[in-house]
């Protein structure tokens, strides 16, 4: 199990790294789409893994990676991908209505992936 520390300093991280991605690889600069973009890749790992420092259940077995190294990734670290993605898709959604779907879901799944890939690498 991680510390609040380490929570907090993988949020971070991440919100770090996706508004590099989202600026420098998008090409996004719109204020309106970074903001609730990079609100989600906060709030995604601090929320999914606040909810497992919190369990009351035995949550250290989604600690374990898969034993290929090249990809450690384990449960916790698809948790992180999977809150943020449901949470950038909320966000976005509602500040991008008139926008098509695909463009909501293409900056959900670059933040989504950014969470994946900062957990399973970075902490």
């Amino acid at each position: 199990m991680i510390d609040w520390p380490q929570i907090f300093f993988g949020a971070a991280l991440t919100t770090v790294v996706a508004a590099v991605v989202l600026v420098l690889v998008r090409r996004e600069r719109r204020v309106g789409v970074l903001v609730p973009a990079l609100a989600a890749a906060l709030a995604g790992p601090l929320a999914w893994n606040a909810l497992l420092h919190r369990a009351a259940t035995d949550v250290d077995a989604f600690f374990v990676d898969i034993p290929f190294k090249p990809f450690p990734v384990s449960w916790q670290d698809t948790g992180s991908g999977v809150f943020t993605l449901a949470i950038a898709s909320l966000f976005l959604g509602l500040t991008l209505r008139d926008k098509p779907a695909g463009r909501v879901l293409g900056l959900a799944l670059t933040v989504a992936v950014v969470a994946l890939l900062i957990d399973i690498y970075c902490y």
